[in-house]
């Protein structure tokens, strides 16, 4: 079955022994096998690599049912693994939340909440939750909640930034039941009036449990609508050319009933990325109980080369967690933290079971390298389980020698390109030009992987976080990051594919493309190793392959990948307004970004004047005026 595309010198061998699936030719294959770095073909079959060569030595597995695809010549990677994603939380919201990911400016922002407040059914939430920060917008600032109010008087929104802080309009305090009388929690700040009402505006102080807490009591999709939105949000990562990820639990998830999604996906051989997944303890004071009983009933490595445990975390206790809130100061650690972070891996370890560690700062990370020595002093660490710390922004030197000896690995994330902005205002350029220390790292030869963090921190595009691994500036442009802490191209995808399979115990299956590996990769929009670097935010894949099957295509592919389901609920953001928001690439010719910014502009006029119509406010000056203010107009 070759495809309708030109695929000149491709013949179909009837005779031809065991013919592959699929074919791709005549791209630029980035193989990351130092054997054979560069390839213009690759055969596919059972979902695995059996030939990389160039287009005459795929002539042997074309049969008369292989699918071959003409790459374009376009450049072909390995696909993408983000070793820190919270994706099967991410998957279960996604078709209820308005992602302002890739949005230029507050007034579309805003825009954006009324259309969206217009469309949601009573009763019903309008979310937008993390992948924006104020720097990216025009505006650079924040919204307000005035702005909020007169975008919905009536539907509750709910606008969580970081894990700073959440924006709410009257309708969201009054859904929520926030009153005069209402307490803030410890480490959170209701912030009221003078009467003393809540304003509306939730401060993280430092923790983020506030903003969660509130967040979780909004409404939640059926369980057939969760299973939907998981398979529509991997769509929007296969979109980016994702094709699997280390899942790190978080807050709200709970084990087993949380994963229902992702698992019947797996059973229904309909999931579309590889994941891996790690089980969080979620309440204090009982995560050990959680933990034994995690490891009398699953095992690490259960499950198969789609979805499979691969240890606990990113928390293993509670109170040696630290939080990566930049507008306050560094919380101090309790003095149980030790002891509790010691009995949770002495028993993860004692059972064979690998972990995660979320540590932002030098402190907690030196502080949980005593507790692992003093375990180690009587031979009960780390006993070969595989263990990395995430996040790591001020870790030491000293400290960095110190995990090198201990067989520690490290997961960085791309927060400093939405948090930078306040690391740099509390602690400074000098530590913020080496936050984290990634050459530091990799200069000891420590397995480095690469990723996001989101959903509710930074956007879950993985070309974000590539363009700061090698520009090392925030999303609004400010540089922070020295050039001798940047990476070249080929250790940013490095960091980005092969480490990430080092995490999970699949290195040398994946993250490479060579015979015998999985056929997961992706066909570039543009030229990663080419494009000029303040582009490389805006690549995309044009088609996305995942276990020898296409499973996303856009452009010149359109149309070789299966129809995705209906996105329900109806009435969901994203069946309006899609994922990340595309823009122009900031160096495309003048004249070409100045047409797309006119088409732009065009379809949000004509977005405007649907939503009027639909309304009723089109007939006359005074109805327009009557919900449009001058904010709002273009």
């Amino acid at each position: 079955m070759i495809n309708a595309m030109p695929v000149e010198g491709v013949v179909p061998d009837a005779e031809a022994g065991n013919p592959a699936d699929l074919v791709i030719r005549n791209g630029r294959v980035y193989t990351q096998d130092p054997v054979r770095p560069a390839a213009a073909a690759i055969a596919v079959r059972d979902g695995r690599v059996v030939a990389v060569g160039d287009d005459q030595d795929m002539a042997p597995f074309v049969g008369a049912e292989t699918r071959v695809v003409d790459a374009l010549n376009r450049r072909i990677i390995p696909g993408l693994n983000d070793s820190h994603l919270h994706l099967i939380r991410g998957g279960l919201n996604y078709l209820l939340e308005l992602r302002w990911d890739g949005v230029p400016s507050l007034r579309m922002a805003l825009w954006m909440l009324r259309e969206q407040a217009g469309r949601t059914p009573q009763g019903q939430w309008v979310r937008v939750v993390g992948g924006w920060t104020g720097e990216q917008f025009a505006e650079q600032r924040l919204p307000t909640v005035s702005e909020l109010n007169a975008a919905a008087p009536e539907t509750p929104i709910f606008v969580l930034h970081l894990y700073q802080s959440a924006i709410l309009n009257r309708a969201a305090v009054r859904a929520i039941g926030l009153t005069k009388d209402s307490v803030s929690p410890p480490g959170g700040q209701i912030v009221r009036s003078h009467s003393g009402e809540p304003t509306g505006l939730l401060l993280a102080a430092p923790a983020a449990t506030l903003l969660y807490t509130t967040l979780a009591k909004g409404p939640k999709l059926a369980e057939q609508e969760q299973i939907g939105s998981t398979r529509h949000f991997l769509y929007e990562l296969n979109r980016f050319g994702l094709t699997s990820a280390i899942d790190a639990g978080g807050g709200f998830q709970n084990f087993p009933e949380n994963y229902g999604a992702v698992m019947k996906l797996t059973e229904q051989g309909l999931l579309t990325m590889r994941i891996a997944y790690h089980l969080f303890p979620q309440t204090a004071g009982q995560e050990l109980d959680d933990l034994r009983r995690w490891i009398g009933s699953v095992r690490p490595a259960d499950g198969d080369e789609w979805l499979r445990l691969n240890g606990a975390g990113e928390n293993l206790a509670w109170s040696p967690a630290d939080f990566e809130n930049f507008t306050e100061p560094r919380p101090l650690r309790p003095e149980r933290a030790d002891r509790e972070l010691e009995v949770a891996v002495r028993l993860l370890v004692e059972n064979g079971w690998g972990f995660r560690l979320h540590a932002t700062y030098e402190e907690t990370i030196r502080a949980n390298l005593d507790v692992f020595d003093k375990i180690a002093g009587d031979g009960g660490f780390p006993r070969g389980v595989p263990w990395f710390f995430d996040h790591a922004e001020t870790v030491s030197e000293a400290s960095l020698d110190r995990i090198a000896v201990m067989g520690g690995s490290l997961s960085i994330q791309n927060r400093m390109m939405f948090q930078g902005s306040a690391f740099h205002d509390r602690y400074g350029q000098a530590q913020a030009a080496q936050a984290p220390p990634i050459r530091q790292m990799l200069d000891r030869g420590l397995l480095t992987a690469a990723g996001t963090d989101a959903t509710r921190v930074s956007s879950y595009n993985p070309w974000l976080s590539l363009e700061w691994l090698v520009r090392g500036r925030t999303i609004g442009g400010r540089g922070l990051m020295s050039p001798e802490n940047r990476v070249d191209r080929a250790t940013a995808l490095r960091m980005y594919t092969a480490a990430g399979a080092g995490l999970t115990g699949e290195a040398g299956i994946k993250g490479i493309l060579k015979e015998g590996c999985y056929a997961d990769l992706a066909v570039l929009s543009q030229d990663f190793f080419s494009v000029p670097v303040e582009d490389i935010s805006h690549i995309e894949s044009l088609l996305t392959v995942v276990g020898g099957r296409i499973v996303y295509a856009a452009g010149e592919f359109e149309g070789l990948a299966p129809p995705q389901p209906a996105i329900q609920p109806s009435w969901s953001p994203v069946a309006f307004f899609g994922g990340f928001h595309r823009t122009v690439p900031p160096t495309l010719p003048s004249g070409v970004r100045q047409a797309q910014a006119l088409t732009e502009a065009v379809a949000e006029s004509e977005e405007h004047r649907q939503w009027r119509a639909a309304r009723g406010f089109t007939k006359d000056r005074a109805s327009y005026d009557e919900i449009f203010d001058s904010c709002f107009v273009l």
